[in-house]
């Protein structure tokens, strides 16, 4: 792996397959991917990449990029590639009160102190969600994936974790009373191969929905001794967050 480069982990939020469906909602279903699409580009994308991705004719593409464009969710560069627009920016911020920007700073912090990918998820139904995930600086090799991945909660820490922060359910693993009774859990393999994962609760009030610091690492001794900080962090959060 080139130094400063990251190896990517977890799935893109992206669409991947065709959207069907009744004519009102299959549009409205093909607007939303193309938008998922342009958003998780980091340079863009052409009318006639959305539409390879999505499964349309370019001129269908053009005019759900072009009906996204006057709502400024996306715009169209000089060089003919679309890239998010700033009212993407706004609804970004309306998501659970703006938790994603309020946490930044801690998992900033976090990620840097201990030279490891730092992440935050939710629970949103039978999933957990990565709504933030954060790279340290100045250090070659970093383990990341994407935000706005999914998992079952039933695989990994955070996906047990975040099942400590609900009521107990019948046939819930062993280690999800455990983490309640403890404050935190590790893992190994469960989400990737040869990758460890710590994660813990951040205590929030309902409605908000169970949320979590994971800590992902090739490297046991690193997810291990960063538990204290990470505790440290959760705390700050949920002082942040309530």
């Amino acid at each position: 792996m080139p130094p400063g480069r990251s190896a990517q982990v977890g799935k893109s939020p992206a669409r991947d397959e065709p959207v069907s469906g009744a004519p009102g909602s299959q549009t409205l279903a093909r607007g939303l991917a193309a938008l998922q699409l342009v958003a998780a580009a980091r340079t863009g994308l052409t009318a006639q990449q959305v539409a390879d991705q999505i499964g349309v004719h370019r001129t269908i593409a053009y005019r759900l990029l072009s009906t996204l464009s006057q709502f400024r969710l996306v715009a169209k560069g000089e060089d003919g590639r679309y890239r998010s627009a700033a009212a993407l920016a706004v609804l970004g911020a309306s998501f659970d009160n703006n938790v994603r920007q309020l946490s930044l700073a801690t998992l900033r912090g976090l990620a840097d102190e201990l030279g490891s990918t730092v992440s935050l998820l939710v629970a949103e139904g039978d999933q957990q969600v990565a709504i933030a995930v954060i790279v340290p600086t100045n250090v070659f090799y970093q383990l990341s994936f994407h935000e706005g991945s999914r998992y079952p909660l039933e695989r990994g820490a955070a996906g047990i974790a975040l099942l400590a922060s609900m009521p107990p359910r019948p046939g819930e693993r062993d280690l999800v009373p455990l983490t309640r009774q403890q404050g935190w859990v590790i893992t190994h393999g469960e989400v990737e191969p040869n990758t460890y994962g710590l994660a813990v609760p951040v205590r929030r009030r309902p409605p908000a929905p169970p949320t979590c610091i994971n800590l992902i690492s090739h490297r046991e001794d690193v997810v291990r001794d960063g538990r204290e900080a990470v505790i440290r962090a959760a705390e700050e959060l949920s002082a942040i967050l309530s």
